[in-house]
């Protein structure tokens, strides 16, 4: 038996059978390179955890517990990061949990600080929580600009929140030790509290620094799931970590925050962090290949496109620069047949810019890139 490549088993005719939103918001003749959802099977971990519940009928109410021990073990193994067991508690996903947090460390009406470009649900879940967004927007080389995210942080006053992404959507940035270490000293200098996104974290091939695992991150919170990196995003169940000086403000958290997780989505995601090593290691790779081929045919087929190849997720941040207007993935599906992200959404930097979902198969991505590039004539 040769090795596993989840993202070369399935064909175009299987993935467009799929009825997720990735493979049928579009007519038949778009390929959906948008959304982050993978075109693979998940790993044989959880479809074998999820059959066995369905022969079971076992569609009860999900028991908490198992899905934070799955988690700290895989943190273990995979980061040398030690989680406390009464540190985690269930959310029903990732935006839930930072919701949350976000509640737990700023008052009503609080300013919190988010890096456009950067996934466009940071901008709703800050409105939906009732404070109000204030950008430090990257640098010029698509990292974290340590100096502006010091001087908003001292604009906007002391019990402001930090939303960081890491790693970054969209840009796929990897943030180093040093640069996580300088973030939680600005933001105790400024009297602010951090929350951190870490939903794409199990997916960087190296060199991944778990917020929590710094200098200084006692008082911050992290919200993940094993969704993006095991692909299971339709089946809910997200977990928040709280720093070692923040774990008793989880009792805050009414229980109906944490109810949201379904019984499928739990047992999905344990068996994932459990059982599913071997599956992701295979996933990363085949990523790995992606990213080598998308670089090598925007070189063949569209070299005035910038990509930073940001290997910290499986998309691509794409600058079209003056080649196809503010938002280029209109004409590109408009003309090229292909569904990219808008840049648009993704605030400050987003103009002139698409994201590009590479976690499908080598044939497809090809033909995507030779289709936009007919656009651009």
């Amino acid at each position: 038996m040769g090795p596993m490549h989840p993202l070369r088993e399935l064909t175009e005719t299987e993935l467009r059978g799929r009825t997720s939103v990735k493979w049928s918001q579009y007519p038949g003749d778009v390929l959906p390179l948008w959304i982050a959802e993978m075109d693979a099977r998940p790993a044989t971990a959880v479809t074998d955890a999820l059959q066995d519940l369905v022969t079971r009928g076992d569609a009860g109410y999900g028991v908490v517990g198992p899905y934070r021990e799955a988690f700290a073990d895989f943190a273990r193994r995979r980061w040398t990061w030690a989680v406390a067991d009464d540190a985690i508690i269930e959310v029903a996903d990732v935006l839930t949990g930072l919701g949350a947090a976000i509640r737990l460390i700023t008052e009503p009406g609080a300013a919190v600080v988010v890096n456009p470009p950067v996934y466009p649900p940071f901008y709703e879940v800050i409105e939906w929580a009732g404070r109000r967004v204030e950008t430090a927007p990257l640098g010029g080389d698509g990292r974290l600009d340590l100096d502006r995210l010091d001087e908003v942080l001292a604009e906007t006053g002391p019990d402001s929140g930090y939303l960081l992404c890491s790693p970054h959507n969209p840009t796929g940035a990897v943030h180093t030790r040093e640069e996580l270490e300088a973030v939680a000293r600005i933001a105790a200098a400024r009297g602010a509290r951090v929350v951190v996104d870490e939903i794409h974290a199990p997916l960087v091939p190296h060199g991944f620094v778990p917020y929590l695992a710094v200098r200084g991150s006692d008082s911050a919170f992290v919200a993940t799931s094993a969704s993006k990196a095991f692909n299971l995003a339709g089946l809910k169940a997200g977990l928040l970590v709280a720093g070692s000086d923040a774990v008793h403000e989880l009792a805050a958290i009414p229980p109906v925050v944490t109810f949201g997780a379904s019984q499928f989505g739990l047992v999905a995601q344990t068996a994932a962090f459990g059982g599913g090593d071997a599956w992701l290691d295979a996933v990363v790779a085949d990523l790995e290949d992606n990213r080598r081929l998308l670089r090598a045919l925007l070189d063949e087929y569209l070299p005035d496109v910038g990509w930073a190849s940001g290997d910290g997720c499986y998309l691509a941040w794409l600058d079209f620069g003056d080649l196809l207007g503010e938002d280029p993935a209109e004409p590109i599906l408009e003309h090229g047949r292909v569904a990219l992200s808008s840049g648009l959404p993704f605030g400050l930097g987003g103009e002139r810019h698409a994201r590009l979902n590479y976690a499908t198969t080598p044939e497809l991505l090809e033909r995507a890139v030779i289709q936009i590039a007919r656009v651009l004539g």
